[in-house]
């Protein structure tokens, strides 16, 4: 596979997860990779050696940082934003400190380093934002900050989608149900629950997720813009 030969592509949060596999794909497709990591160093040098991609330490939180990152990429073809976080609980006793630092990597992040990128982007470039499901549809009680935070992402797609069109730049999200990776494990201890909402009874691979990924992000993908790509078994059927 070549169908990214040359290309400059950024994976924001890259080390891990939906992210590594997204790494894994462009690189493998002859794309010139950079990745960044915030606290999985180890992972991150891995997969450094691995692919031949760049790993660079940012913190997605801190916005000076971030887009000083996305800045010294030059002219990217595609950047996919798949930083991300995860807080649970009962809204009443959440610490208000992590719903705060959720909405920085999860909203304020994504819409900085997206507007960042596009100032040097080539026309015809692609901005991808990885979401959640959770976006359309949050089936059990304590996840309504990361809601919250993942329908942010879908009104700031549609709005930069028209924003950049003239360009040919697209954007969008992709959408992804539960995904066997840290976060979310296939042998978790909500594996059960999440499948009984689901068609395709099993956790996504992070692979499938990389796949939709590199779609967007190439030739097929030109008219495809300002949409929710989701890719949840049925998990919001």
């Amino acid at each position: 596979m070549n169908d990214f030969e040359a290309k400059n592509v950024l994976v924001l949060g890259g080390s891990r997860g939906i992210g590594a596999a997204i790494v894994r794909r462009f690189a493998a497709s002859g794309a010139n990779v950079g990745f960044t990591y915030a606290g999985s160093k180890q992972a991150a040098e891995e997969l450094a050696a691995e692919t031949g991609a760049t790993a660079l330490r940012t913190d997605s939180a801190d916005r000076s940082e971030l887009t000083a990152t996305v800045a010294a990429r030059g002219a990217l073809d595609a950047i996919v934003i798949a930083a991300g976080t995860l807080v649970l609980g009962d809204p009443l006793q959440i610490d208000a400190d992590a719903v705060d630092h959720m909405i920085d990597v999860n909203v304020r992040a994504p819409y900085h380093a997206a507007v960042e990128a596009a100032r040097r982007m080539n026309d015809n470039g692609r901005i991808i934002v990885i979401g959640s499901v959770n976006g359309d549809r949050m089936p059990f009680a304590g996840g309504a900050a990361y809601a919250l935070t993942k329908s942010a992402v879908q009104g700031m797609v549609r709005g930069l989608a028209r924003d950049l069109g003239e360009r040919g730049i697209t954007v969008n999200s992709i959408q992804p149900g539960p995904t066997d990776s840290d976060m979310n494990p296939a042998d978790g201890p909500m594996a059960a629950t999440m499948h009984s909402f689901m068609a395709i009874k099993r956790h996504a691979r992070t692979e499938e997720v990389a796949e939709l990924a590199a779609y967007l992000a190439g030739p097929h993908g030109a008219m495809i813009t300002g949409s929710m790509q989701t890719i949840d078994g049925g998990f919001g059927a």
